[in-house]
């Protein structure tokens, strides 16, 4: 039997403010911390650090394209599930938590409209939807938007932002890095402008196929840009890597991209492109 018993500690309950969820973000760049209502006011940019947070693509649309313009088409293209892919998650289940979560169909919205007057065919992926990742849908969806430029001799803009294939519908989500590029061949043989821009992050198979075709390749401040991720490369070549390597900023050096635009400036960019493309207003 225990001569000394234990101590009664006297324990005090403080409760805890409640603080709202979605208010505040961190900018990465600098810590600072910024209401998201002034994110979003400001396109997602980080008004002092000019960090370029991810932007939904019907924002990003609303951005470029000539208010009223935009007419989306083939919004009845999704993705199934061919491969019955149950490996890691039931891909039906995951493909309706994302629709939920987006209010999308599937990673890319695309149509047509209008820049300054001028026509354009657009595609836009939406980072949100599994990580923009390249499904059979997205690719369809990215190739009519090529080919309706083939049939209008409209300017073709693909705005990426991917992590890659989608690995639930294995060969065939790769099949669509071919006929992307299929697609983009014959609006080259057509003389009829693509301009591909790149945001972060924009890496793997969307990289190595129709993001590096543009006439043009503008890119966002700081996206991260390339196939494999840095880790992978470093272990796979056993050698330490430059700083940066896959930044646009470090793209440009490098010439594998034309110019790094501050999304503020994109709709004006692009549009000065259209005009030296000879590109007339409609």
């Amino acid at each position: 039997m225990a001569i000394f018993g234990k101590p009664q500690y006297s324990t005090v309950t403080v409760k805890k403010k409640d603080i709202p969820k979605d208010v505040w973000t961190k900018c990465p760049k600098t810590n600072e911390i910024i209401y998201n209502r002034v994110l979003k006011e400001n396109l997602m940019v980080v008004p002092n650090s000019d960090y370029h947070f991810p932007l939904d693509a019907r924002t990003r649309i609303a951005s470029l394209l000539d208010e009223g313009s935009f007419q989306e088409q083939d919004a009845n293209i999704r993705s199934l599930d061919p491969l019955k892919f149950t490996a890691t998650a039931n891909y039906k289940d995951k493909i309706k938590q994302n629709q939920k979560k987006t209010n999308e169909t599937d990673t890319v919205i695309s149509g047509e409209g209008t820049i300054h007057g001028m026509p354009v065919n657009i595609a836009v992926m939406d980072f949100r939807f599994m990580g923009a990742s390249l499904g059979s849908a997205a690719g369809e969806k990215i190739t009519r938007a090529i080919e309706n430029g083939c049939k209008n001799k409209n300017p073709v803009i693909i705005i990426s932002a991917s992590g890659g294939a989608r690995m639930q519908e294995g060969i065939l989500s790769l099949m669509q890095l071919a006929k992307t590029s299929a697609a983009l061949a014959r609006l080259s043989d057509l003389k009829v402008p693509f301009i591909s821009i790149l945001t972060n992050p924009t890496m793997a198979g969307v990289m190595a196929s129709y993001a590096s075709l543009g006439d043009v390749i503008l890119a966002e401040p700081e996206a991260l840009i390339g196939f494999a991720g840095p880790r992978v490369i470093k272990e796979t070549t056993q050698q330490d890597l430059p700083k940066g390597f896959q930044t646009s900023e470090f793209l440009l050096e490098h010439g594998l991209i034309d110019k790094i635009v501050h999304r503020h400036k994109m709709r004006d960019t692009v549009g000065r492109l259209l005009t030296a493309f000879g590109t007339k207003a409609s």
